[in-house]
């Protein structure tokens, strides 16, 4: 009997090959000629449309005024994100994310929350109380190396129980959905961030919020729908990755 705490989650109907089109998604677009040495800027790009579209599912603005500032704090605090998850500054937070998720998790609130808090020692706390700091906790055991589970499970599992959770005051969605790629990032589904699968998320808003939702019940049956959910977004989340590296390269 497997002692990994997420292997059954694969046995639930359609997570096994819905996982599996996700993983053969992203690798496809890094063998991407685009992507083969210019990756730097196709992942540039894909981080800013990843930006907009988090900030956009929590009811932020996606307008982008032409100095680079913004006048919306949740858009924001979602491309503070969104840069911290692009070039050089994404292997050291990767690098974090491996070895002490927690700490990650916090880098990511207060990036996120920057403009939404009063009190500027709010930032990267987490709530008070027992059952947020198990949870987080479990999360942690997860991500550094308690389950060998496939990436676009585990990266689904982060996502939704960070969502369940609610571990901060505010800016939980973005920190969330980044949390998500740091998982991509970190097994190596998604080394360089191309993929954008917040754009599906954003279009698929209703869906979005009811799956997850449902993931915090913890069904088996809410569980399969949400990690499927979650991997179909990472695989239209590569056929947006295609479409920006099909237009870098002329």
């Amino acid at each position: 009997m497997s002692t990994d705490p997420l292997a059954p989650l694969l046995d639930l109907p359609g997570v096994r090959p819905a996982a599996d089109e996700a993983r053969d998604a992203l690798s496809a677009v890094h063998r991407h000629p685009a992507n083969l040495r210019g990756w730097d800027k196709t992942s540039t790009e894909a981080s800013w449309r990843a930006g907009r579209s988090s900030a956009a599912i929590d009811g932020g603005s996606v307008e982008l005024r032409r100095d680079g500032d913004f006048d919306d704090p949740i858009l924001a605090g979602a491309m503070r994100v969104a840069q911290a998850l692009d070039g050089d500054a994404l292997d050291p937070l990767t690098a974090v994310f491996r070895r002490a998720p927690a700490q990650a998790f916090a880098r990511l609130h207060m990036l996120a929350a920057a403009d939404l808090v009063d009190d500027p020692d709010a930032l990267g706390r987490p709530r008070a109380g027992t059952d947020v700091a198990a949870r987080l906790d479990l999360l942690a055991q997860l991500i550094t190396g308690a389950t060998s589970i496939a990436a676009p499970v585990l990266a689904a599992v982060v996502h939704g129980e960070l969502l369940s959770v609610q571990a901060f005051p505010t800016a939980n969605g973005v920190v969330a959905r980044a949390a998500s790629r740091l998982v991509c990032t970190s097994s190596g589904l998604d080394p360089h961030n191309l993929g954008v699968p917040e754009v599906t998320w954003f279009k698929r808003l209703g869906e979005y919020r009811s799956l997850s939702a449902g993931f915090g019940t913890g069904r088996p049956e809410a569980l399969a729908a949400w990690i499927i959910f979650s991997c179909e977004a990472l695989t239209a989340g590569a056929t947006e990755a295609r479409s920006i590296a099909d237009a870098a390269r002329g």
